[in-house]
This record gives structure tokens, C-alpha cells and sequence, in this order.
């Protein structure tokens, strides 16, 4: 059964299908509220992306595009995307739907920070992953890991 990556809508359906993910947190709870009191419309733009396994979300990141004004991590500092809640539902690992959300995101050819949630260091060094240099984040408790596209170079503080 072929599948793709798309975009998440912001609605009911997809916030129900979010409850299936352990990652399940305050950012969504927020959303539900804007929800209840309409104030987000489903064609709003999301920045959740998913993989649907027949009608059933088994995968799903988000994806942040951040402005070169706020870069600590590329040198000459630019855009890159930040990649938040990549999960995968526990019967549907290892079948490669996080290294297709993962390409997914490399597919924008921009430079890619993720923070590396306990025993997910080998998936993303898999994916070419690396970690970060700059050590201002890691006193915020963060476990910055990078890729860059050809030709972009990590800001280097040592």
C-alpha cells in the first residue's frame, strides 16, 4: 500500500488521531482549545505532517520554518526548518514511515535542527544527522542534532 507524506489539517479528526501518539501534549491541548472556540479554520495552514497507513495517522512530525535572525547553529546564519514530534506508532516501526517524514523534510533543502529524544541518537545519525556544536542550547537541556543540505557549513564556537 503506497503512502506519502501531507500535510496534517487542523481539525477534530486530526487532534483525535494526535491521542494515539505518546508525544501528546500541550501544544495540541491548545490547539483543541482554538478549536472549541473557532478560531481556527480547517484549511488553516498546519505545521503537522503525517503519514495515513489505509485510514489510520501511524506517523506524524512538525515542521518549522525559523527565520535567519534566529539561527545559532549554520554559519552564515539563515532560514532552516525545525523538526518537533517526529513519532511513529509502536506497531508501525521500523517499516521506514520516520526516514520517509525525515526525507520528507530534507526535501525543502534547507538546513534541519532536531532535538534528539532519549534512545533516538542512531535513527538520526541514520539520517545523517549530527550533533550540534553550539553549547548554549544543550544548558537549556536540549540535544540539538543538525543536517545540513550540500554546501551549508555548522557554525563552529569552539
Amino acid at each position: 500500500m503506497p503512502t506519502k507524506v501531507e500535510r496534517l489539517l487542523i481539525n477534530f479528526k486530526t487532534l483525535e488521531e494526535f491521542k494515539k501518539f505518546k508525544a501528546y501534549g500541550i501544544q495540541e491541548l491548545s490547539m483543541l482549545e482554538d478549536l472549541e472556540h473557532n478560531m481556527i479554520e480547517n484549511n488553516s495552514e498546519s505545521p503537522f505532517y503525517g503519514i495515513y497507513f489505509g485510514d489510520e495517522l501511524v506517523a506524524r512530525m512538525s515542521l518549522y520554518r525559523v527565520d535567519k535572525k534566529y539561527d545559532y547553529y549554520f554559519e552564515p546564519p539563515q532560514d532552516y526548518l525545525q523538526l518537533w514530534k517526529l513519532e511513529v506508532l509502536e506497531n508501525y516501526r521500523d517499516k521506514g514511515f520516520g526516514k520517509q517524514l525525515v526525507d520528507f523534510a530534507k526535501s525543502h533543502n534547507l538546513p534541519i535542527k532536531t532535538n534528539a529524544r532519549i534512545n533516538s541518537h542512531e535513527f538520526w545519525e541514520k539520517q545523517g544527522f549530527q550533533p550540534a556544536t553550539y553549547e548554549m542550547e544543550r544548558d537549556f537541556g536540549e540535544n540539538p542534532y543538525i543536517w545540513m543540505p550540500e554546501g551549508v557549513k555548522e557554525k563552529d564556537n569552539s
